[in-house]
């Protein structure tokens, strides 16, 4: 299988790179690879614990730093501390995300888990870093979108999903919005003239630590679950390369989206992804953006 793989990832030397969740999964690797070109990476994640042993795995140039984003407070809290500490950001990677098909929760805010940690989370995040990330020579924020959101539909009238709850929809729109933002932040970054990017990426169906977990509450039965879906899913080191690409490639421009090119993106090598048109939509774009500076507190662009 041939295509865009980590050996065309650019030296990366000089640069701060900021990664969500990147204790394990897509995280883990997409951290490994900036810090094998170079890189000093910021391994932002909730379980400090697991954080340290994976920077023992990683090696390089990196540093751990607690950032829970179900808590509105730790991301600010971060943020903060984080702007002190290194004025220039040059890569945020929004990767890190939730998927439990339980019952309804929801964060320390009261916003549906789902929604409330894969995308407004990041909203926040992004916002608060967006400063820093401006101050630097070719910064890019890369958002983790997901094959779900083409399927997926914001109810813009219940956006925390508190009818009719079920879990596997709610990821989706999770997803969908996240996807959204990615697209209405780049609209907004080339309106404003920002030097900062905004691109996008998924990765197809892929072996993570989120997948077992999500069928956690099906107790033998999800186990099978789990195992089958080891049967049809790429390794994580491949599943990674779409955001790697979104994330150094030279020639990305914003608002690029990349993912899997085999069937229906599920797997592959990296290539253009496709849109939802509801993905795509300004009008929806704007709405979303509005509801989410209301919701956080931190408006921007």
């Amino acid at each position: 299988m041939t295509g865009w793989t980590a050996d065309r990832i650019p030296d990366q030397h000089g640069r701060i790179a900021v990664v969500t969740g990147a204790n394990s999964g897509l995280g883990l690797v997409t951290a490994t690879e900036l810090a094998r070109r170079g890189a000093r990476v910021v391994l932002a994640v909730r379980n400090t614990a697991a954080g340290q042993e994976a920077a023992r795995r990683i090696g390089g140039d990196v540093e751990v730093r607690e950032l829970d984003l179900a808590r509105l407070d730790s991301v600010r809290a971060f943020a903060a501390k984080l702007a002190a500490d290194h004025p220039a950001i040059d890569l945020l990677v929004n990767n890190a995300g939730v998927v439990l098909l339980g019952p309804r929760r929801t964060t320390a805010d009261g916003f549906e888990l789902h929604l409330g940690t894969n995308m407004l989370g990041h909203f926040a995040l992004t916002g608060l870093l967006l400063g820093n990330l401006a101050a630097a020579a070719r910064p890019r924020v890369v958002s983790l979108s997901s094959i779900t959101h083409r399927n997926a539909h914001l109810d813009l009238d219940d956006l925390m999903f508190e009818r009719d709850y079920r879990a596997a929809p709610a990821y989706g729109r999770s997803k969908l919005a996240t996807t959204i933002f990615a697209v209405e932040l780049d609209r907004r970054l080339r309106a404003a003239g920002s030097p900062i990017i905004s691109t996008l990426a998924h990765p197809g169906l892929t072996r993570t630590n989120l997948t077992p977990r999500a069928w956690e509450h099906r107790g033998r039965l999800g186990q099978v679950i789990a195992r089958l879906g080891l049967v049809v899913t790429q390794p994580v080191e491949r599943g990674a390369l779409p955001q790697l690409r979104a994330a150094t490639d030279p020639r990305v421009r914003g608002g690029q989206f990349f993912g899997p090119s085999g069937p229906w993106e599920t797997r592959g090598p990296v290539a253009e992804a496709r849109l939802s048109r509801e993905a795509a939509d300004p009008a929806v774009g704007r709405w979303l953006w509005e509801a989410a500076g209301r919701l956080t507190g931190v408006t921007y662009l």
